[in-house]
């Protein structure tokens, strides 16, 4: 076994230290000694399996070694020191990284997964090579899967196809990535991937055939106009097809690329150069190129791809590289060991990890589990889109984003300030959906501001957290008090009285456990919604029962008397202390004719008197009568339709004019007709009907402005 894996490692590395890969070989030998896999072998087939992975991606030795020994701290009695002592702190610290990630007990799986996560990002940061043995690790163990019960395959699959392939794929490892899927899907749908199997091998000496006189053909015209090439078929991995049929709701006989060939050549230019023959020899299949060399993938991923169409009717996928963009393909992040001393290296290694720095500096904020998954699969390993600022800059964003994250990726002041925006030239409503190769134009105003619907729409975790950071800092008033009263109800509520439970001492100890800086974060974040009010009364009521031990049911609540309120500007008549909302679908404001709708388990909802939904409702007997109680500077959001011609600066024009009139401007949304006009949602705060036609007035009055009315439901 010694041989085998100090054979491989001499195919790329001479001068390897033979005598450090045997020591340590030998120490996981005699250290797994008596232990056994579930398949029944000796231990020591799995780290020595990982160590060969790890010299199939001609890895370091300091990796290999990490290989060998990455079980033997957290199964045997070898310790940190014993391995820092025998093979120095960089092997010791590689193996402690390995171990860590899974000496860790949480409440939740979901919570269990998500630190897993997170302690595997942490020790990318200090080491990559933590994660590159992780890969190896569980490549091997997914080898060996079938050994396990079912529920276990289950589990592992669904980890593996959720999380580590995908991380393989961000890491640019494509040769793991691949492997890691195919493994996957056996266990997770086997009937379907053992019918895929079939199929593929059905039509195999078929496509070997085509690949073969492909190949042939290529290598012919190639040597005439002397470009040096190796040229060979590429395998279709069976996940892929799977992905294509199962999502894209694809025939199996429909998918282009099951015969593929790959062509490595010597610089850019000779890619070029391949690309212009192979279009030459057969018909390219539009929409099906792709320029990855001019706009690699994040991953540091460079290759042109295009789908041709032979005289026979037969498609086939070719992908064109040189050599080292072949290693960066296959080994991703790993290929900077081989490349070490510097030869043919064309990008730094920092560079391929500008992600994970911003990731880190994202995840710091990120403390529920859910959100921190959910970040982690939206804006790190899912499918992207690349488009292009109007000089010509290569943004790169989640599949699925819109203007707004565009706005955002470019600086938070402009999207901050964004009204709108035109793609490809024509304005786009702000939810619009960007498209690979589409040029983006943010159209912003000074006096514009974020809207918190625009947390529904982004799709991008940074956008989402800068919207967020702008509300938390521009409310933050609103949110101490809101999140003071909201503990208070909620203390009520459960029944306790609100001075025996919302001590500032108490209070003071939970903020220390939720790790925020003052008490006033604290209330703001309840306030925000940051903090839930469940995370801090379940620590309060801990603290209140271990201080009354004797009496741990809270005394009963004697109901005060109520008192005639006005709440929200709006007094209702004839009832006490009902909780009052403004209906989002007529935005009364004071001035209007009001009704008010009794909802279930939600107060009063008011509506203006002509409002659609109000008019259409059969239950009257839930009608109540409202009337303004305006309180002296109150405000209140009022929406407004402008319809308009798709000319000159309309929509600067409209914000102008808002700034002009002293009002906040809280959203512009911009979409066209499909008789090519332009309508814009504006919400505006006002303080009275007054004031909001005053507004309209001006509004109308702008050059290319057909007509501006408030919205109806």
């Amino acid at each position: 076994m010694i041989e085998e894996l100090l054979n491989k490692i001499r195919e790329y590395n001479p001068s390897v230290d033979e005598d450090a890969v045997r020591k340590a070989f030998n120490l996981a030998y005699e250290h797994h000694k008596g232990q056994k896999r579930n398949s029944g072998e000796d231990y020591i087939i799995h780290p020595f399996n990982v160590a060969l992975i790890l010299a199939e991606m001609n890895m370091d030795t300091p990796t290999i070694i990490a290989g060998l020994l990455h079980d033997t701290i957290e199964d045997t009695d070898v310790t940190f020191e014993d391995v820092e002592k025998e093979f120095g702190v960089e092997v010791a610290n590689l193996v402690d990284g390995v171990t860590k990630l899974k000496k860790l007990n949480y409440q939740t799986k979901q919570e269990k997964q998500a630190e897993n996560i997170r302690k595997m990002v942490l020790a990318m940061a200090k080491d990559i090579r933590v994660i590159i043995v992780k890969l190896a690790d569980r490549l091997h163990n997914m080898r060996t899967l079938e050994y396990m019960t079912d529920a276990k395959k289950k589990e592992k699959a669904t980890e593996t196809i959720e999380i580590y392939a995908p991380l393989a794929d961000r890491l640019g490892m494509n040769s793991i990535k691949g492997e890691l899927e195919d493994l996957s899907l056996r266990y997770l749908d086997p009937e379907n991937y053992y019918q895929l199997v079939e199929m593929v091998n059905k039509r195999r000496s078929e496509r070997e055939n085509l690949i073969n006189n492909t190949i042939s053909d290529l290598k012919e015209n190639l040597d005439k106009i002397g470009i040096n090439a190796d040229i060979h078929g590429r395998p279709k991995n069976f996940y892929s097809i799977y992905k294509k049929m199962k999502f894209k709701d694809k025939a199996f006989d429909e998918i282009y690329d099951l015969s593929a060939i790959r062509v490595l050549v010597d610089d850019i230019k000779d890619c070029y150069g391949v690309l212009g023959v192979v279009h030459t020899l057969w018909k390219p299949i539009p929409g099906r190129f792709k320029d990855y060399i001019a706009m690699p993938k994040p991953n540091k991923y460079q290759s042109l791809h295009t789908t041709v169409i032979d005289n026979n009717g037969e498609t086939f996928e070719v992908q064109i590289r040189t050599f080292e963009m072949h290693q960066t393909a296959e080994y991703g992040i790993a290929a900077h060991w081989k490349y070490k001393a510097g030869v043919n290296k064309s990008t730094s290694f920092d560079e391929n990890l500008t992600w994970l720095r911003q990731f880190l500096e994202w995840q710091k904020d990120l403390s529920d589990p859910n959100d921190f998954m959910e970040t982690l699969k939206v804006d790190f390993f899912a499918d992207e889109v690349f488009v292009f600022t109007p000089g010509g800059d290569v943004i790169n964003l989640p599949e699925g984003s819109t203007p707004i994250d565009f706005a955002y990726r470019i600086h938070s002041d402009v999207g901050n300030h964004c009204v709108g925006a035109k793609v490809n030239g024509r304005i786009v409503p702000l939810d619009y959906t960007l498209k690979s190769g589409d040029i983006v134009d943010v159209i912003t105003s000074s006096n514009a501001s974020p809207s918190m619907d625009w947390l529904k729409i982004v799709k991008s975790p940074q956008a989402k957290k800068k919207i967020s950071q702008y509300f938390k800092v521009k409310d933050r008033d609103k949110n101490i008090e809101r999140g003071r009263d909201m503990l208070e109800r909620e203390a009520k509520k459960i029944g306790y009285r609100v001075g025996d439970i919302l001590k500032e001492d108490w209070l003071e100890e939970v903020r220390q456990k939720i790790n925020v800086s003052s008490l006033e974060d604290l209330y703001a974040a309840v306030g925000f919604g940051t903090i839930t009010i469940n995370q801090v009364m379940s620590k309060l009521v801990e603290i209140y029962k271990k201080f009354n031990k004797n009496d741990i049911v809270p005394e009963e609540i004697i109901p005060q008397k109520s008192k005639k309120i006005v709440r929200g500007g709006v007094l209702v008549k004839g009832v006490d202390n009902l909780k009052v909302r403004f209906a989002k679908c007529c935005n009364p404001v004071p001035g209007d004719d009001i009704v008010g709708y009794i909802t279930i388990g939600r107060g009063v909802s008011v509506h203006r008197a002509d409002c659609a939904n109000i008019k259409n409702m059969d239950e009257s007997a839930r009608l109540i009568e409202v009337e303004w109680q305006t309180e002296k500077g109150a405000s209140y959001n009022a929406q407004i339709e402008v319809k308009a011609a798709d000319k000159g600066n309309v929509i600067s024009d409209v914000a102008t004019r808002i700034n002009d009139s002293k009002l906040v401007l809280h959203n512009l949304n911009a979409k066209t007709t499909k008789d090519g006009d332009l309508i814009l949602d504006v919400t505006v705060e006002i303080h009275s009907i007054e004031e909001l036609t005053r507004l309209i007035d001006k509004l109308k009055r702008i050059k290319h402005v057909f007509d501006v009315y408030r919205v109806k439901a």
